[in-house]
């Protein structure tokens, strides 16, 4: 007989009663901070071959952003081609997991609140 966790049964009556419930944080493997799912040994064999998870798991941003980072690091810093079902694991997960964080800086203030600049400018010198 399968045990159930210790959270499941709560939950689930929560949700039997319409109470909205709050997904939690996912599973993170404790060496590397990643989330662990589908494809995140792949990230983690792949990425911390030559850097630290920290440069994954504190960025974000879209599948477009995650490629142009692994374009740039191929073109300047020697990352090697990976193959092309492999590239597609990686950028699935960072886009997953990874994504554009939406809720997590203000937006910029707006011009007319910002302080004066107090140094000369190129448009200042002339």
């Amino acid at each position: 007989m399968k045990r159930f966790n210790r959270f499941a049964v709560p939950l689930l009556g929560a949700a039997m009663l319409g109470v909205p419930l709050i997904v939690t944080a996912q599973e993170t493997d404790p060496d590397t901070g990643l989330v662990m799912a589908e494809g995140w040994e792949t990230v983690r064999d792949n990425c911390t071959a030559c850097h630290s998870a920290n440069l994954v798991t504190q960025n974000s941003g879209t599948r477009n952003h995650w490629l142009s980072l692994i374009r740039w690091m191929q073109e300047t810093q020697g990352l090697w081609e990976f193959q092309p079902e492999t590239e597609e694991t990686i950028l699935d997960y960072l886009a997953e997991y990874y994504g554009p964080k939406e809720d997590t800086r203000r937006p910029p203030l707006p011009r007319t609140l910002m302080p004066d600049n107090p140094y000369p400018t190129v448009a200042d010198s002339g």
